[in-house]
């Protein structure tokens, strides 16, 4: 494939705070054969409308709340490039980022390259230390071709992304609908390919409640996810053995709660055992981690949190996805 055309698509909802920023980025890349730039508005109601129109050569369109699934197949339907590469409003992509990924669609089968984050919030500690785990994940444990890749940066053979359908609007959320591409793609018999060289610099959470908030989101759809691919519950190149023990021992440490109220000695020592398991598995993670070793005891501390937010969330979409009838009679 030589020099082919690209559409760049960006899903936003509400991003009025960074939507110009992006929009530079993109339309600074290096690369010759940008066919188009699309911005999908997911409803709005803030200035992003304002913002993305003021950019001419930018073609926008509005829809209706549906999720930035749904925003991205509408992104899909509007483009005409022979490949279509993604990324989000809250993401400042480098100059060489679409070169860098164009560059590895050389074999037939690769349906998807798919690259790698940068930072632009370094002054938030929590920030920082989000960007140091996904690093450590992306450099250290995600091979040439993974079974996954991240909606906030990818590019595909437009072609095939028709052919399968597109991402699963089912997924309301930012959360899982890329696994469910991913695992698609496979299926089919084609590849994903990882660049880390093609990089997009992300806006990282800066307050621990929202990033616990949308932790709880990731574990809700893993469930919907498992319930359509059960093979993939044994988890992917991103995730490892670290992320399967914290649910069962985030459960079992909770239990010393009820040991306490009921009085059985032996449940409050299993749970306050799993408990202290759980943060010390969180702790060694984090100095494996951490460039720093003075964001060791925060950062354990805020991925302690955040296996009970990702625990408590599963077992929420555990009810919601495989116990309908339960689910109605909670709601």
């Amino acid at each position: 494939m030589s020099n082919p055309s690209v559409s760049i698509i960006i899903p936003v909802y509400n991003a009025d705070k960074t939507m110009a920023a992006c929009l530079q980025a993109v339309l600074q890349q290096d690369y010759s054969n940008v066919l188009e730039v699309i911005v999908v508005d997911d409803g709005s109601t803030d200035r992003t409308p304002q913002i993305a129109k003021s950019f001419q050569t930018v073609k926008y369109f509005f829809q209706e709340n549906a999720g930035p699934a749904a925003a991205r197949n509408k992104g899909i339907r509007e483009s005409g490039g022979e490949l279509t590469a993604f990324t989000d409003a809250d993401c400042l992509p480098r100059p060489n980022w679409i070169s860098q990924l164009v560059k590895n669609f050389a074999e037939a089968k690769i349906a998807v390259v798919a690259g790698s984050y940068g930072i632009v919030n370094v002054e938030s500690s929590l920030a920082v230390s989000i960007h140091r785990e996904i690093s450590f994940r992306h450099h250290r444990l995600l091979p040439k071709f993974p079974k996954s890749f991240g909606s906030y940066n990818f590019c595909a053979r437009r072609n095939i992304l028709v052919d399968l359908g597109g991402f699963d609007a089912g997924y309301r959320y930012a959360s899982g609908e890329d696994n469910d591409l991913s695992y698609k793609i496979l299926k089919a018999g084609y590849k994903i390919y990882f660049e880390p060289e093609a990089i997009v610099d992300h806006h990282y959470p800066e307050q621990v409640w929202r990033y616990l908030k949308s932790q709880f989101r990731h574990g809700f759809w893993r469930a919907k996810m498992y319930k359509d691919h059960p093979g993939m519950a044994q988890g992917d190149d991103y995730t490892f053995w670290k992320d399967m023990v914290e649910v069962p021992l985030s459960i079992i440490s909770v239990m010393f709660l009820i040991g306490f109220w009921g009085h059985f000695i032996w449940l409050t020592f299993a749970g306050y055992a799993a408990f202290c398991m759980l943060f010390f598995i969180e702790f060694f993670y984090a100095f494996r981690v951490t460039e720093d070793i003075s964001f060791v005891p925060f950062w354990s501390s805020v991925t302690t949190l955040r296996a009970y937010a990702r625990t408590f969330g599963f077992l929420c979409g555990l009810v919601e996805f495989f116990l309908p009838k339960a689910s109605k009679k909670i709601k």
